[in-house]
C-alpha cells in the first residue's frame, strides 16, 4: 500500500520548507520539483517559489555541480565518468558539468586513482593473474574512471 501524503501547504509555508530544504544541503531542480510535486503544490506554485528560489540563491545549479562533484570524487572517490553521468541523470547543463570538473584537480586526481588501485589490489584475494587483471579494472571503470588511465594503472601495478 503506497502513503499518500494529503498535508496541505499555503504558499507561504511551502516557501519557508523549501528554503529550509535547500539549506540543508546544496539541491539541483530536479531535486526540488520532486520534494514539490510530493507536498502535493499545483504547477504554478511550483513556478513561483522555484522562482523565489534561484532569486534568493538558494537554489544554483552551478554550486550543486560543483559541490558534488567535489564531494563524490573527495568522499566516494570516484572517476571523472561516473560523476558526469550521475549529473547528467539529474539534468544538469554540459557548461555546469565541465565547470565542476574543473573542481578536481589533476594531480589530486591521479594520486586518488593511485591509492584506490592499491587499497583495491589489496582487497583482490585471486591468484589468476588475468582475473586479477579484470576485477581491479571492472572495480576501477564502475567507480567511473577513465578506461585509458584505468588499464594503464592495471598493467603498471599487474605486469
Amino acid at each position: 500500500m503506497q502513503f499518500q501524503n494529503t498535508e496541505t501547504y499555503t504558499l507561504k509555508e511551502a516557501t519557508r520548507k523549501l528554503e529550509g530544504y535547500c539549506t540543508y544541503q546544496e539541491r539541483c531542480h530536479k531535486d526540488v520539483l520532486h520534494k514539490l510535486r510530493s507536498m502535493n503544490m499545483i504547477p504554478e506554485a511550483i513556478d513561483e517559489i522555484v522562482t523565489h528560489l534561484i532569486q534568493e540563491n538558494y537554489l544554483n545549479e552551478e554550486r550543486f555541480a560543483q559541490s558534488y562533484a567535489r564531494g563524490k570524487f573527495n568522499i566516494k572517490k570516484w572517476g571523472r565518468n561516473r560523476i558526469v553521468n550521475e549529473l547528467k541523470f539529474r539534468g544538469i547543463s554540459k557548461y555546469n558539468i565541465k565547470t565542476a570538473l574543473k573542481e578536481i584537480e589533476d594531480g589530486a586526481y591521479l594520486s586518488a586513482l593511485d591509492a584506490l588501485s592499491l587499497k583495491r589490489l589489496e582487497a583482490i584475494k585471486e591468484t589468476n593473474l588475468q582475473k586479477r587483471r579484470k576485477k581491479l579494472a571492472d572495480y576501477l571503470l564502475y567507480r567511473g574512471w577513465e578506461s585509458h588511465l584505468v588499464y594503464k594503472k592495471v598493467k603498471e601495478l599487474i605486469p
